[in-house]
């Protein structure tokens, strides 16, 4: 994406870098402060928000604006079965002690903390997108491109083919067998805007 950016005609004022948003949240000083910092489906690759967010508001020039969408997933049955087979042999085992971090905050908690960094009149909204798949077993085919890349990162490719079997078995047990397959997909829309 970036190189397509660079491509096209310059634009006044506007330029793209690449970097990783935990770089971009230590620098202890950056060229001006920012107007605009939005984030789309990213920030719950990265820890601790309590500690993420005013590092975020810090970056803003006054009357700066803070965007950002995030997936909610966690408490899906899609993660949590994830996250309990990760606990069984001979995954435990494979995976040597790591396990999935899960930086994702309520909605409360996101508008608590938008305010607390200075947003006045912070904007937090839960939504729930339908995803109208062909089957429960698409299910697992959506996952593996988001949740189980992590788990694909970490387990060799014999173990982790086992533990997406694994994995595809607990969940469609569990999954309702409609047809056409209402995926229900929560994400967390926060915004605001620091004063003048």
């Amino acid at each position: 994406m970036l190189a397509a950016a660079h491509d096209g005609a310059p634009l006044p004022g506007l330029s793209f870098q690449s970097g990783t948003i935990e770089s971009f949240v230590t620098q202890t000083s950056s060229p001006a402060p920012w107007d605009l910092i939005l984030s789309n489906a990213a920030l719950h690759w990265v820890d601790d928000h309590p500690t993420l967010i005013p590092r975020l508001a810090t970056a803003l020039a006054p009357s700066g604006q803070l965007a950002f969408q995030i997936p909610a997933q966690h408490d899906a049955l899609t993660h949590t079965i994830a996250d309990e087979l990760a606990r069984l042999e001979p995954f435990a085992s494979a995976l040597n002690g790591w396990r999935r971090s899960q930086p994702v905050l309520t909605p409360d908690d996101y508008a608590r903390l938008l305010y607390r960094c200075g947003f006045d009149d912070p904007k937090v909204h839960l939504i729930v997108y339908p995803h109208i798949l062909a089957s429960r077993g698409d299910v697992v085919e959506w996952v593996k491109g988001s949740l189980l890349t992590e788990y694909k990162r970490h387990l060799p490719d014999e173990v982790y083919d086992r533990f997406v079997g694994e994995y595809r078995e607990r969940l469609l047990s569990q999954l309702e067998d409609a047809r056409p397959f209402f995926y229900p997909f929560k994400r967390i829309l926060c915004w605001g805007q620091r004063s003048a």
